[in-house]
């Protein structure tokens, strides 16, 4: 029985060149979309090949359950890439090479892996004939690195029909062994899995004035208006937010290391966070909401003052806070500047006492008896933005094991991405345990 090895998929998919560089441009996931669809086909499925546009497309496969009377599950990965700069590693990017226990390249840990390890799990059923107890539709989706409007977010709003009696979704981030050292030197193996995402709010300034020259300056600036707005947002002491899904994986985190916790005040959190080392930075951008200037676009002359002054704002808000945290940022800017949103996706918290945390619990304690799995709230954001509003339970588990030799992965979103080979053979075993006994 012929049998498909999720490393070496992982290889052939990073050889495709997806680079997104936003704003609509892209080198188009087209071509790694007819390989997929064309594995597929060839095992015997009928996937979907659609999107907007010709090159920004994405594939989309219903395997029908046994008990089709079962609430439907979805696995979403992306397809496209960040861009690489080739002078800066130490290898081509998209050489998609296997040396000394790792995968080279962009898209090897972001998120080929998991399309690797999806597909690997669809062909490896048809070779051996598995069908999954319930039905399960897989999205290999175009455009996350920007907005989703050619992927996921697209595919949601047009196509909702194609995500008909779905109620979870898994996709990324969580479901990696983090190896952390308790309070009495032993070693625990803590597997967060994402449970909540902060907000997505890109905003952009608009602050209007009265023009004029430079050497007769006027209190009517828009330049001024604009940086004071800035000073004040940049400058804000966001309160402390925790959201449950926060809560409880620093709980739940401390308590598996031998601590006990006060989060009653930020002397409480921040002890909370110290205790879990490197962990405890995933909780540190999720523990209150921010407010980032990123852009800044005003003038055309040195002498001129001008009409407009224009910023971009990265906002963040942890679950439950969002009119709240919009509310303070309109106070915040005062009454010469104004806002519009350049995209919004709403945070997002799913259940950790449900039916599917407790099977994605159960596979990895399968996998890893002495795993210690938690739930964690993503500071950024995923494509389950664009499914929570279909009413989509979505959680980040893109299942990992530990490397036995100590490999992680590195260079997400960076120089050298790669990631252990280890981890997307353990980790395509894991996840066909979870989808044929969830």
């Amino acid at each position: 029985m012929p049998y498909t090895d999720a490393a070496q998929l992982c290889s052939r998919l990073i050889r495709f060149d997806t680079t997104n560089y936003g704003g609509g441009s892209s080198q188009g996931e087209r071509g790694i979309v007819e390989y997929i669809a064309g594995l597929l086909i060839e095992a015997g499925y009928q996937p979907t090949v659609l999107g907007p546009t010709y090159e920004r497309a994405s594939v989309m496969l219903r395997v029908p359950g046994t008990n089709p009377d079962l609430p439907g599950l979805l696995v979403h990965g992306h397809l496209d890439v960040v861009p690489a700069e080739p002078d800066q590693w130490s290898a081509d990017p998209f050489a998609g090479t296997i040396e000394d226990g790792y995968i080279n390249g962009r898209g090897a840990a972001d998120m080929k892996d998991m399309v690797a390890m999806s597909l690997a799990t669809l062909l490896n059923w048809a070779a051996a004939g598995v069908r999954p107890q319930r039905n399960v539709v897989f999205a290999f989706v175009a455009d996350e690195e920007d907005k989703g409007d050619y992927g996921a977010v697209w595919l949601a709003e047009k196509h909702p029909e194609l995500f008909e009696g779905v109620e979870a979704a898994i996709g990324e981030s969580g479901g990696t062994a983090t190896l952390l050292e308790a309070a009495d030197g032993s070693t625990v193996r803590l597997y967060p899995v994402a449970t909540g995402e902060r907000g997505t709010a890109h905003i952009q300034l608009r602050a209007t004035g009265t023009s004029g020259h430079g050497s007769r300056p006027n209190e009517d600036n828009p330049v001024k208006h604009l940086l004071d707005a800035l000073q004040r947002i940049s400058n804000h002491n966001w309160p402390l937010a925790l959201s449950k899904t926060v809560q409880s994986y620093l709980e739940q985190s401390n308590e598996a290391l031998g601590y006990s916790v006060d989060l009653s005040t930020e002397a409480g959190v921040d002890a909370a966070v110290e205790h879990i080392g490197e962990a405890g930075e995933v909780a540190r951008a999720t523990i209150r909401c921010s407010a980032t200037p990123t852009v800044l676009k005003a003038g055309y002359k040195v002498n001129v003052i001008p009409s407009v002054a224009e910023a971009e704002v990265d906002v963040r808000c942890v679950p439950d806070s969002e009119a709240e945290t919009l509310a303070t940022i309109d106070q915040l800017l005062g009454e010469k500047v104004s806002r519009v949103f350049l995209s919004h996706q709403p945070p997002l918290e799913s259940p950790v006492d449900s039916q599917w945390f407790a099977a994605i619990r159960d596979a990895l304690l399968r996998h890893d008896p002495e795993a210690v799995v938690v739930p964690h709230c993503l500071g950024g954001g995923t494509d389950a933005k664009a499914f929570a509003p279909l009413g989509i339970q979505c959680y980040g588990f893109v299942p990992h094991g530990a490397d036995p030799e100590g490999r992680t992965y590195q260079g997400v979103h960076g120089i050298d991405e790669r990631i252990p080979v280890s981890f997307v053979r353990t980790g395509q075993r894991i996840l066909h345990d979870f989808l044929t006994a969830v």
